[in-house]
């Protein structure tokens, strides 16, 4: 008689180390204890062991978690698996490709660099190695996302994707314009460009399914501080098929997060793309194959409005996911998914292209590969 099996022994942990104590990485840390024990926050690192406890503390962090007075120390903490990497952008270079050298899977904050150039650097030492990356672009990982995704593929729906806009801005506080790192030349250069122009330009490659475009050009009369750093700007992306995209950022107009696609057929907008109004449910609304009534007095159909729920917030199922790709490259000798090198990797180019825009004089530039 053959004893029963024994019971499968639970996945372990994907063990994260926390580089920094920046604000964003409060909403890390909470998605890696809402996906718990998927993920663990098993270690802190600050320049400051001070600072490093009192962000465990504010963060109910487990009494477990190991807290490192340098980054150096976590880097070499074997019992780290993957770096959530939140240091101002100007830091990115260094210290990510040191994890990855050092072996640690990299979850990296965007802008993820300040350059492509730099960003290339950091992914050639991912690749070497076999490390998985992914960049910190969390509104790709809401359910919502997923769903638009179909709507875009499908030419019924929307047709061919020819015109897409999108803004994203924020009205800073005079303290957030004086003395937050996004406005600091020698911290993140690239300012409302990298920090909220990222977002985007991701939504316009999105939506043309990572297609780069042909050339940019800046809007011009950006807005800069005494520092030279960008406040608002924005660009107009074309396509050798005629496709064209919109975009503007800003640091200094209300709360905007707006995607608009515009295809033969229909046209998508969402009006809450980075974060939504609910964090457990997303909504957009579909205008397809739209005309007006007779008399010229209202659309027909009306749009129809779809609402996406989930029972995890965007940035724990992007934690999620990045645990997935982790574990099956760590437990079952598995390679890392490049994909999500070259989403991120095309996102830097264009970012690259309009910054160089605008520094001539908002001249139009090609887009390299």
């Amino acid at each position: 008689m053959s004893s029963a099996a024994a019971p499968e022994e639970p996945p372990r942990p994907v063990r994260f180390g926390i580089m920094g104590c920046a604000s964003i990485a409060r909403k890390l840390a909470r998605a890696m204890l809402l996906v718990a024990p998927t993920a663990d926050v098993a270690a802190i690192a600050s320049r400051s062991g001070d600072k490093a406890r009192l962000f465990a503390a504010d963060n109910g962090l487990p009494a477990g978690t190991r807290l490192h007075g340098s980054y150096e120390a976590l880097l070499d903490d074997p019992d780290i698996d993957a770096i959530y990497l939140p240091l101002p952008t100007s830091l990115h270079l260094k210290w990510a490709t040191a994890a990855a050298a050092r072996g640690k899977h990299l979850l990296l904050e965007k802008p993820t660099a300040l350059c492509a150039a730099d960003l290339d650097s950091i992914l050639a030492a991912c690749e070497a190695s076999g490390v998985q990356f992914m960049d910190c672009t969390m509104w790709m990982h809401n359910l919502r996302t997923a769903k638009m995704h179909q709507l875009v593929a499908d030419q019924s729906t929307i047709g061919d994707v020819r015109v897409v806009n999108s803004i994203v801005s924020f009205r800073a506080d005079e303290d957030f314009l004086q003395n937050d790192i996004r406005v600091k030349p020698d911290l993140d250069a690239l300012g409302a460009l990298g920090d909220i122009g990222w977002y985007c330009i991701r939504a316009i490659l999105w939506a043309v399914d990572y297609e780069l475009p042909k050339n940019v050009v800046a809007h011009r009369h950006p807005v800069k501080n005494q520092a030279g750093v960008l406040l608002a700007c924005g660009a107009s992306l074309y396509w050798e098929d005629g496709k064209v995209a919109t975009f503007h950022c800003s640091f200094l107009t209300n709360l905007t997060m707006d995607m608009t696609i515009v295809g033969t057929n229909g046209t998508i907008h969402v009006t809450d793309l980075l974060i939504p109004y609910n964090e457990k449910s997303s909504p957009f609304s579909v205008d397809s194959k739209t005309d007006v009534n007779e008399l010229a007095t209202e659309w027909v159909p009306h749009p129809s409005k779809h609402v996406v729920m989930t029972d995890l917030p965007q940035e724990a199922l992007m934690v999620q996911e990045f645990c997935r790709l982790v574990r099956n490259i760590r437990d079952a000798g598995g390679k890392p998914e490049w994909k999500w090198t070259a989403i991120t990797r095309k996102t830097q180019i264009v970012v690259d292209a309009v910054k160089t825009s605008i520094d001539n004089g908002c001249e139009s530039v090609d887009v390299g590969s």
